[in-house]
């Protein structure tokens, strides 16, 4: 393990931060914070689950093995005194969290989907719902337990004020993770989401039993959908190059900690996506994403047909090797 920070003298005044979400990544990210020396409120809906954490010094549900700084406070309710909030919650969840959070705040988004139903991207649910909100993104190849434990990561800090970027990153940035900044909101934020869809279909290519070959071409091809999506809706295509977009996808697509790989193994392997999710016990944002993700594309008329493809799988419309079957029969065509 990277050697880890403890900076309790940080800062010239006590900071304080809500991070909205007590599971996985929102207590990941709490420790991060605490040990940059920030008096951390960790928010959940599970008054049990919360206490617990508070008096073990540990989310055993959700990061077991990891020590709470003793700048980590869980509570059940909603706070509202603090200089910044982060939410680190589903994106179905997004919007009733957003309820909590007095307009004018900072708002640091770690939530990696779009929003079912709507597809709109987490920042606009935020502003629709506060709309003087100071909004900034965080994403990248950021798997919650490794963060935790203090291994080396970098991720992306995107606003489209400058100024605020900066301010999150002094925040948030120690030896062990490292932030780079970006105004390429949209793109940061379709890089976070979409690359959920994609890392379901290389589970898929894992569970039906091919090879590294057939993987390196899905995410090849995914790659270019997320990135001729995105620029449709103003996104930078060179932000899916970074580590938002095609770092994000290696780590999620590839990794076993990836809990959207993980559902698509068990749909490649045969089983039904209840079970899968039931299996995994946690929410994987691919499983809505994909939806969200065709919808963007129908609205912009932008070919998808691996993400089209997943979904369809997802929806139980097809089998996966019958998606396959489907995506290598389609006409032949120049690669750009």
């Amino acid at each position: 393990m990277y050697p880890i920070d403890r900076k309790r003298g940080r800062f010239s005044r006590v900071i304080r931060a809500a991070v909205m979400g007590s599971g996985s990544w929102g207590t990941a990210l709490a420790v991060l914070l605490a040990r940059n020396g920030i008096d951390v409120c960790l928010w959940g809906r599970d008054q049990l689950d919360l206490q617990a954490l508070d008096s073990d010094r540990e989310n055993r549900r959700y990061l077991p093995g990891i020590e709470l700084p003793a700048g980590i406070k869980a509570s059940a309710i909603p706070p509202t005194n603090s200089d910044f909030f982060v939410l680190a919650v589903p994106s179905s969840a997004l919007r009733a969290v957003t309820e909590f959070i007095p307009d004018g705040s900072k708002v640091v988004i770690a939530a990696k989907g779009l929003e079912p139903g709507t597809a709109m991207r987490m920042s606009e649910v935020v502003l629709h719902m506060r709309p003087n909100s100071q909004v900034s993104v965080l994403s990248g190849p950021n798997l919650a337990v490794e963060i935790a434990r203090g291994i080396p990561t970098a991720t992306v800090v995107a606003s489209k004020d400058p100024a605020l970027a900066d301010w999150v990153r002094e925040r948030f940035m120690s030896r062990a993770f490292r932030i780079y900044t970006s105004t390429d909101l949209v793109g940061v934020e379709l890089g976070g989401a979409l690359k959920n869809v994609l890392a379901l279909g290389a589970g898929m290519s894992d569970g039906l039993g091919f090879g590294d070959n057939t993987k390196a071409a899905l995410l090849a091809r995914g790659l270019r959908e997320m990135s001729e999506l995105g620029s449709k809706y103003g996104a930078d295509p060179l932000t899916f190059m970074g580590l938002s977009g095609v770092g994000d996808l290696i780590a999620t697509a590839v990794s076993k900690l990836s809990r959207n790989y993980r559902v698509g193994s068990l749909l490649g392997s045969g089983v039904g996506l209840d079970f899968a999710l039931s299996e995994i016990g946690q929410v994987a944002e691919g499983v809505p994403t994909s939806e969200a993700a065709v919808t963007l594309a129908d609205r912009s008329n932008t070919d998808v047909p691996l993400m089209r493809a997943i979904y369809r799988v997802v929806k139980g419309e097809c089998k996966p090797l019958e998606a396959v079957t489907e995506l290598m029969e389609r006409s032949p065509r120049t690669e750009n």
